[in-house]
């Protein structure tokens, strides 16, 4: 990808940082002076670093993993969404749910949940209950949509989170770096650049700053979303993100219910089926069952009884 001319950057005041005051010591690399007590920022080092996490969205993208835009700033919100819906990534731009990492599980539930609501809505499940029960739960999915509606269609923990303000989004910083997941974050002056992967140095409280560095890694995400597409043309066989998504939800919708055992009992009927036929064992001919073997074969046989003469009686001594 391009560069982002310097002239783009000024005008989106990307180099603004914070107060002298309250820096954090450890942004002094990407901090190019100072002027009337507020710090200013490289902007050749915003570039370079605003490359490398572009490369690395890139080729996370291009390999059919999901990033995960975190933005709950009132000035980032509709920008960041904006960006992730145009290259369907999962975004979070209202509240970050604690544990919606960690605790990945339980956050599935009530996704499902929402998504069970909103299937009645539809079909008209809801006709048959109550005005007060139909608005009752028409709140619920409004209010979970609130929340969980930009990651609904997430059926994992995502490669990589792009973080705008890591010192807001504090908590989930913390959850992906527990999880050893990749983080892509906006750095400002009064924040640590080493607790993030690939820090970007620029403002992150200007609207038009916060909407150049979004949609730069945007753009690197769809350029490898375009790679990943033009690969698997003409390659058979090859699945596509709609069926690894269903193939990802069926996997965990086993563990979910204990299918430990999955496979055996065809296993087992197929091994019926070559002994006898229907899983059902072959008589053996001549009897091996005991009681009427000697009487069809003259005696000659039958479990653990003593041979038997004509007729199939024991000869008396």
């Amino acid at each position: 990808m391009e560069r982002i001319d310097h002239k783009a950057l000024l005008e989106a005041q990307v180099h603004f940082g914070h107060l002298k005051r309250k820096w954090n010591p450890k942004m002094l690399p990407y901090i190019f002076g100072e002027k009337k007590g507020i710090h200013i920022i490289d902007l050749n080092r915003t570039n370079d670093k605003l490359e490398e996490a572009a490369q690395a969205v890139k080729s996370i993208a291009k390999s059919g993993r999901k990033i995960l835009f975190v933005a709950t700033k009132k000035q980032a919100k509709e920008v960041v969404k904006e960006a992730a819906k145009r290259v369907n990534m999962p975004f979070v731009t209202e509240r970050w749910l604690g544990g919606m990492l960690t605790n990945f599980t339980t956050i599935r539930k009530s996704i499902k949940k929402m998504q069970n609501i909103e299937k009645m809505l539809q079909d008209g499940t809801m006709e048959s209950v109550t005005k007060k029960e139909k608005l009752v739960l028409t709140r619920e999915k409004e209010k979970m949509e609130k929340v969980l509606g930009g990651v609904s269609a997430m059926n994992r923990v995502p490669a990589a989170l792009f973080l705008v303000d890591i010192t807001h989004e504090n908590i989930a910083l913390k959850e992906a770096t527990r999880l050893n997941v990749n983080t892509i974050g906006i750095v400002d002056t009064n924040s640590d650049p080493t607790k993030v992967d690939f820090a970007i140095p620029g403002n992150d409280d200007a609207a038009k700053s916060i909407s150049i560095l979004t949609n730069y890694i945007a753009d690197a995400i769809a350029e490898g979303l375009a790679e990943r597409a033009a690969s698997q043309e003409g390659v058979d066989g090859a699945e596509t993100d709609e069926e690894i998504a269903e193939r990802n939800r069926y996997e965990a919708e086993l563990e979910e219910e204990g299918g430990g055992g999955r496979g055996r009992g065809g296993l087992n009927d197929k091994k019926d089926k070559d002994r006898g036929g229907n899983g059902l064992a072959k008589k053996r001919p001549g009897g091996g069952s005991g009681h009427g073997g000697g009487q069809n074969r003259g005696g000659s046989g039958g479990g653990n009884r003593p041979k038997t003469g004509a007729g199939g009686f024991t000869k008396k001594p």
